[in-house]
């Protein structure tokens, strides 16, 4: 009886073709919307504790007029260059509450046309004191970098390990490329370290049109690991009272500030997402009970024919679970399409970091919104159901006479 209750209920849906595909395109725009969302949030969140990982600074001490800029290059990964002088490396290791120091270097290769890359940023950082670059060093290469090699970022693919690149007239090998973040200040960038930056400086001041490119003695970054026993907070305090023109980012309120970001972006789709919803069980329920009415005098011949009322609900249940897991499918794939059709869109619309889940949180999502849209139709359908399966056979045939 199941197999015939499946065979009838797919019979049924081809009848009304139009009426079926209206039912699936109303759980399809549900799912397609949760899983979006979903996605979306997940792969922010993911790509910020992987991305502040690997930066593994709870502070920033930046420039105090290039705050913002600061922040958008963190987030967004523009390419921007700004400096202090390189002194106040050893104050800040001096702060109370602070435990290691690594300062960074930017250069935009951008700015002047003498780079096998264009508009990119180059980061010099300190080997001897590096807490972001030199762990990666130490369980992948095995040994510290060479002053004539780089560290690419995930996203710039064009070059492979080995490959030979120049920027200012100095040539470097590529040594090795970081795993993906989500964070394009870090996927989007080449790592160099100080030694490699200090050939590039005397190179430039070679050059007329490049001289000055580096100024000498400066710094643009220095991030900064505190003390157990103190917060991240009073240390930044700590650095902006005793340093003068500096300020102290603190890593933690940069994250909390997109997640607040992203909720309010979150809690906005999620109420146009719950009005679809609604219209949505509306819709399916409506539906379902105008078929019901339609079939009485079907389902009446079924009942004499010696159908239980338990074989009817189940028969309406079938089409209603059908409808909508075509729909959860078809929803999830065209949420995944829009994702990757306009993943770089979305992206530079919100300045956050975006990195696919993992295939098992990705799995994870997945069932879980193909669930929600077969509880969709399932919920909506209910009553139908019910009604269909206590509608008397006697009645239901001469009502349809």
């Amino acid at each position: 009886m199941k197999l015939k209750i499946l065979s009838l209920a797919y019979s049924n849906m081809r009848r009304k073709l139009f009426r079926s595909i209206a039912i699936a395109l109303a759980v399809m725009v549900v799912a397609a919307t949760l899983f979006s969302v979903t996605t979306i949030m997940d792969s922010v969140e993911q790509s910020l504790e992987r991305g502040t990982s690997r930066l593994g600074a709870d502070i920033m001490v930046v420039p105090a007029k290039a705050e913002e800029t600061a922040r958008t290059a963190l987030l967004a990964g523009k390419p921007s260059t700004f400096y202090m002088d390189a002194k106040i490396v050893d104050q800040v290791r001096k702060i109370k509450g602070v435990r290691s120091v690594a300062a960074q270097t930017f250069l935009k290769t951008s700015t002047y046309s003498c780079c096998d890359i264009s508009n990119m940023l180059l980061i010099g950082f300190d080997q001897a004191n590096d807490f972001t670059i030199k762990p990666w060093l130490t369980q992948t290469l095995g040994r510290p970098l060479k002053n004539d090699e780089v560290i690419m970022g995930r996203n710039i693919t064009a070059y492979a390990t080995g490959f030979r690149l120049n920027f200012f007239n100095t040539p470097f090998t590529v040594a090795g490329m970081l795993e993906e973040t989500g964070m394009d200040f870090i996927d989007n960038s080449i790592f160099i370290p100080f030694s490699g930056l200090e050939r590039i400086r005397a190179n430039t001041e070679k050059d007329a049109k490049t001289k000055g490119a580096l100024p000498a003695g400066k710094v643009s970054t220095i991030l900064v690991q505190v003390e157990p026993q103190f917060t991240a907070d009073r240390v930044g305090l700590f650095i902006e009272a005793d340093i003068n023109g500096v300020k102290a980012i603190v890593t933690d309120k940069i994250i909390a500030s997109v997640r607040r970001q992203m909720f309010i972006l979150l809690r906005s789709v999620l109420s146009v997402s719950v009005i679809l919803w609604i219209m949505a069980l509306i819709l399916i329920g409506v539906v379902f009970s105008m078929i019901v009415n339609e079939r009485k005098k079907e389902i009446g011949i079924f009942r004499a024919m010696g159908a239980k009322k338990s074989h009817i609900f189940h028969l309406v249940m079938a089409e209603a679970t059908i409808l909508s897991l075509v729909g959860g499918v078809v929803g999830i794939a065209t949420g995944s399409s829009i994702l990757n059709i306009f993943r770089d869109s979305i992206n530079a619309s919100l300045h956050v970091p975006h990195l696919w889940p993992s295939p098992g949180r990705m799995l994870f999502l997945i069932a879980f919104c193909l669930i929600l849209a077969i509880l969709t139709g399932v919920i909506a359908a209910l009553i139908p159901a019910v009604r269909a399966s206590l509608i008397e056979p006697y009645e239901a045939i001469r009502g349809g006479e």
